[in-house]
C-alpha cells in the first residue's frame, strides 16, 4: 500500500515481526527489484531532459525578458530636446514580482493535491529566511548599480562573472556544507572562462578605455551586491533542506509574494524618508519623480499606455522565467543555477556570434573552451558518482533480498 510519502510499506504478519531491514518502509526484494531497478535507470535520463527544459526555458524567457527591458527604459516618448524615458525601476520590479506571485500561485494550484496541499507558508519557522531572501534579493540590484558610478565597466563584470564564487563561499562558511574537489575545480573553470570571454570583447574594451578608475567606495558596493547574491543563493538551498519537502512553487509565490510587500512599502514611503534622510537628488530635474516614483510612474503610463502593456509583457516573461528558476534550483541546487545564469550571457553573445558571422578572439575561444570543459568534467564526474551509487544500491538490495529469503525459509521450518 502506498504510503503518505510515497515509499512502500509491507503489511505485518501476525506475529507483528519483520526483519529490522524490512520494517522500515522499505520494499521486500525480488518482487519489486524489477521497478526498482527500472527506476534507477530512467532518473538519470528524467534528470537530463528536466535539465535541458529549465536551462532552455530559463535562456527563452529571459532573453525576451531582457530584450523588452532594454526597450522599456531606452524608448524615447517625448522630443530629443525634452526627452521622456520610463525610469522607474522599482515599479517595474513591484509589477513583475505581483505577476510573478500570481503565476507562482497557479503553479501551486496546478501541483496540489489532497494529500499533498502545499501551503505557500508551511510553518512560522520559515518566515525569517524567507523574508532575509527577499530582502537580499531586493537589495542586490540596487548596490549593484550604484557601485556603476563609482567602478569601471570593467572591474563590475568580472565581479558579476565571480557569483560562484560567494555562493560557494557562504555555502561553505555560513550553512556547513561540503563539496567534493572536483566541484571548486569546475567552478573556478566557469568563473574563470566566463570572466576571459566577458572581458576580451570588442565591446568589453571600448568601454573599459572610456571609463575611470574603481573607489574603494564602489569596491564597497560591488562587494554586498555580491554577498547578497551568495547569500540569496545559499539561504534558498538551506530553506529546501531545513522544510522539505519545501517545493520551487511554494517558494516562489512566497518570496513574489514577501517582495510585493517591501516594494510597495517603499513606494508609499519614501516620499517622506528620501527627502529626510537626504537620499533624492535635491537640485536635479528628477528630484520630484526620484522622491516620488510612484505618482511619477502613474502620471508617465496614463500618457503612455502603451508602456503598461510593454511592462506587463516584461513582468509576464520575468514570471515565466522564475518558473523555470525556481524548478531548476529546487531539484539541482542553486551551484548550477548560478552556473547557467552566469553563463547565458556568454552562450547569448555566442549565438549572437554564429547568428551574424562575427569573428571571436583567440582568448575568448580559451574562455569557451574552459566554460565548456569545466561544464563537461563536471557531468561525466557526475555519471560516474550515479552509476557508482546505483550500483552499491542494487548491490545493498540483493543483501536484503538474500538475508530475507533466508530468513523466510527458517520461519517456515520452525513453523512445521
Amino acid at each position: 500500500m502506498a504510503a503518505a510519502n510515497g515509499s512502500l510499506r509491507q503489511r505485518h504478519p501476525p506475529n507483528g515481526n519483520l526483519p529490522e531491514a524490512l520494517s522500515d518502509g522499505n520494499t521486500l526484494a525480488d518482487k519489486n527489484d524489477a521497478a526498482i531497478k527500472s527506476d534507477q535507470e530512467a532518473q538519470p535520463q528524467a534528470n537530463t531532459f528536466r535539465l535541458v527544459i529549465c536551462v532552455g526555458g530559463i535562456y527563452l524567457s529571459f532573453l525576451t525578458w531582457g530584450i523588452l527591458q532594454e526597450r522599456i527604459t531606452t524608448t524615447n516618448h517625448g522630443t530629443p530636446d525634452h526627452p521622456e524615458i520610463f525610469h522607474y525601476p522599482v515599479v517595474m520590479n513591484t509589477i513583475q514580482s505581483l505577476v510573478a506571485t500570481l503565476l507562482g500561485y497557479l503553479y501551486v494550484l496546478s501541483t496540489r493535491t489532497l494529500t499533498s496541499p502545499l501551503p505557500i507558508f508551511p510553518s512560522r519557522a520559515i518566515l525569517p529566511p524567507l523574508l532575509l531572501v527577499a530582502l537580499t534579493s531586493a537589495l542586490a540590484s540596487p548596490f549593484g548599480y550604484a557601485s556603476l558610478a563609482h567602478v569601471d565597466y570593467i572591474t563590475f563584470i568580472l565581479a558579476k562573472s565571480c557569483k560562484l564564487l560567494p555562493v560557494m563561499f557562504l555555502h561553505v562558511t555560513l550553512y556547513g556544507k561540503r563539496y567534493p574537489f572536483y566541484k571548486y575545480a569546475v567552478v573556478a573553470l566557469v568563473t574563470g572562462g566566463v570572466a576571459l570571454f566577458t572581458l576580451s570583447s570588442k565591446s568589453s574594451s571600448k568601454k573599459k578605455s572610456l571609463s575611470g578608475g574603481s573607489s574603494a567606495y564602489g569596491l564597497l558596493l560591488l562587494s554586498i551586491n555580491l554577498l547578497f547574491d551568495g547569500l540569496t543563493n545559499s539561504t534558498q538551498d538551506d530553506i529546501y533542506a531545513r522544510f522539505r519537502p519545501y517545493t520551487g512553487a511554494q517558494m516562489m509565490t512566497a518570496l513574489n509574494l514577501l517582495s510585493s510587500l517591501l516594494t510597495s512599502l517603499y513606494l508609499l514611503i519614501s516620499p517622506y524618508i528620501l527627502p529626510f534622510l537626504n537620499l533624492s537628488p535635491s537640485g536635479s530635474a528628477d528630484a520630484g519623480a526620484a522622491a516620488d516614483e510612484l505618482s511619477s510612474a502613474l502620471n508617465f503610463l496614463s500618457a503612455h499606455p502603451q508602456v503598461l502593456r510593454q511592462i506587463f509583457g516584461f513582468a509576464l516573461a520575468g514570471g515565466v522565467g522564475q518558473i523555470f528558476i525556481f524548478a531548476t534550483l529546487s531539484h539541482f541546487g542553486s551551484l548550477l543555477l548560478v552556473t547557467v545564469t552566469v553563463t547565458r550571457k556568454m552562450l547569448t553573445m555566442l549565438l549572437s556570434v554564429l547568428w551574424f558571422g562575427h569573428r571571436l578572439t583567440g582568448w575568448q575561444w580559451v574562455g569557451v573552451g574552459l566554460v565548456f570543459g569545466g561544464v563537461g568534467v563536471e557531468g561525466q564526474i557526475g555519471k560516474w558518482e550515479k552509476a557508482k551509487k546505483e550500483r552499491e544500491r542494487r548491490e545493498g538490495w540483493g543483501r536484503v533480498g538474500r538475508w530475507g529469503r533466508g530468513r523466510g525459509r527458517e520461519g517456515v521450518k520452525l513453523v512445521g
